[in-house]
């Protein structure tokens, strides 16, 4: 059950639909616009602006239901919070770089502004979830419209946006609504959860750390690394995990149902089981085992 002590009303916490990805409608790309490298991600190599080899002539990815087993799990944990259509369908207006070779290398530099834009998005809708975050509400709104705006710029407009301080004048709105949110949470689950765990903080070094069963709830975990960290049966109510790194990081019994400023992208390329609690807007992958055994 969600509980009202942290958000206004359960029906606000799933993401808006246009924060979604809908690569029907959208022109492949992430795997066009965006390079990686060999790794345990990836399996070759791609340099930036190259379609993938497994892009098909529909902009459908040609072993989307085998990229775990042919060694391209960082496209199951990539997510591009809707940006993919806004820049396809409505950016240019449904023109693709196929059909309009002209507009494509101008696209591939729209699409990760577009990105940036909507991941934003994706956090100030979820500030605005949250009580305890309600004495700034009015500028969370001013913040998320000002962003919806810029998301409607022309691609011109776009390329040549400063998109690092928009982001840094909207982090100033995430950071408050952090210490609000944590601070509610420490009162609200510390007092029977026994003492936190020290040398957590904000980027810390939790690489392979042993957090089993740690009461994290309200931890400022922004831009840790949680890389291959046993968080299994852990709290992390309350925490704010925004930029954390959770590669790997096992979430098997944990509960996250209250953390803030979670992605599906973060859960997706962490490790998870039936028994990982999360928040409402955010679904358990489907390369999680579907029992807690």
């Amino acid at each position: 059950m969600l509980e009202s002590h942290y958000h206004s009303d359960s029906s606000s916490v799933k993401s808006p639909r246009h924060l979604q990805a809908d690569c029907e409608n959208c022109f492949g790309l992430c795997c066009t616009a965006l390079p990686f490298a060999a790794s345990v991600d990836f399996a070759v190599d791609k340099p930036a602006g190259q379609p993938c080899h497994h892009l098909q002539s529909d902009f459908r990815c040609g072993v989307h239901n085998n990229l775990r087993p042919l060694g391209f799990r960082g496209c199951t944990v990539y997510d591009c919070f809707g940006a993919g259509q806004q820049v396809s369908q409505v950016t240019y207006g449904g023109r693709d770089w196929r059909a309009h070779p002209e507009s494509a290398k101008q696209m591939y530099e729209v699409f990760p502004v577009m990105w940036q834009l909507h991941e934003l998005l994706w956090y100030l809708n979820e500030a605005l979830t949250l009580e305890p975050a309600r004495e700034i509400r009015d500028e969370l709104e001013l913040a998320l419209a000002e962003t919806e705006h810029l998301t409607q710029l022309t691609p011109d407009s776009l390329v040549q946006l400063d998109v690092a301080a928009h982001r840094a004048k909207v982090n100033i709105l995430l950071l408050r609504t952090s210490e609000l949110v944590r601070e509610e949470a420490k009162l609200k689950y510390k007092q029977s959860q026994g003492r936190p765990k020290k040398g957590i903080g904000r980027g810390a070094d939790l690489i392979a750390a042993k957090l089993k069963g740690a009461n994290l709830s309200g931890a400022n975990l922004r831009g840790a690394y949680l890389i291959a960290a046993d968080l299994r049966e852990a709290d992390l109510r309350g925490a704010d995990l925004i930029g954390a790194d959770l590669r790997d990081t096992d979430l098997r019994g944990a509960n996250l149902s209250h953390s803030i400023f979670l992605t599906q992208a973060q859960v997706n390329a962490a490790k998870g089981d039936a028994a990982t609690q999360l928040p409402l807007s955010l679904i358990h992958p489907a390369h999680w085992p579907s029992s807690g055994k």
